[in-house]
């Protein structure tokens, strides 16, 4: 019988919301209603890297969790099935919407697979945190490594873009690439493992029942997939029905 920490999905939620308040601020520049670069301003690159790096670093809690509490592999494959699926539905949706720039690896296209690596290397103890830290710092060096051997171009190609060596980011709307992100959720698998073993209490072992209104964040943060591809088309569509009847 697994047992579902309220902390972890506390975190989740959080993440939601902060993901909902951008993406409708987002949705709003879509529509023109307001005039502002989430590409390359600051002040929206750095929030939507943060609210990636929130969600891929519950993903590794969460797989520590699943760990401890004795996952069968086959458990884990009907849950990786529905993040793949969820995945394709996110290409085909953003063809429909971005033709020229539709996602083809955002963040749960990089969950299906830093899932699996999570997985495979459950076994590899402290290490994660330094090899952690290398994923993060290559995306930092690769500019550098490609002007001294420009054969290196080659991992920015649309078939290795997706590894993250690049560059420059490739045209499309959400990417989340191996590197860094591996890096992230590595970091929340070994915290993850090294807090059950320690202080399992920081993660919500032995909570009581939540109620009020840290149920409704819990409960938001146990469907988190199902909001996650929900929440833009509702957004879009109460924007766009605004925006006909003014």
């Amino acid at each position: 019988m697994t047992q579902r920490l309220d902390r972890i999905d506390l975190l989740r939620a959080a993440a939601m919301l902060w993901m909902t308040a951008y993406h409708f601020c987002f949705d709003l520049n879509f529509f023109g209603l307001i005039r502002e670069d989430f590409y390359r301003d600051p002040f929206w690159t750095w929030q939507r890297n943060a609210i990636v790096s929130l969600f891929l670093f519950t993903a590794g809690l969460s797989q520590a969790v699943a760990l401890y509490q004795g996952q069968p592999w086959s458990r884990f494959w009907r849950r990786w099935l529905q993040v793949a699926a969820a995945a394709l539905l996110v290409t085909a949706g953003s063809v429909l919407v971005f033709p020229k720039s539709f996602i083809y690896f955002g963040v749960l296209h990089g969950i299906a697979v830093m899932l699996i690596l999570a997985r495979l290397t459950a076994g590899w103890g402290a290490w994660r945190w330094p090899l952690g830290a290398v994923v993060i710092a290559l995306p930092f060096v690769a500019p550098a490594a490609m002007a001294a051997w420009p054969a290196l171009e080659v991992f920015n190609s649309p078939w290795l873009n997706w590894l993250g060596f690049v560059n420059r980011k490739p045209v499309t709307e959400d990417y989340v690439p191996l590197l860094p992100w591996l890096g992230v959720v590595w970091w929340g698998m070994v915290a993850g493992q090294w807090a059950l073993a320690h202080r399992p209490t920081w993660l919500g072992v032995g909570d009581a029942a939540a109620t009020g209104v840290r149920r409704g964040l819990v409960t938001l943060g146990r469907w988190s997939l199902s909001y996650y591809l929900l929440h833009q088309p509702v957004l879009l569509g109460l924007i766009w029905l605004v925006t006909r009847a003014l």
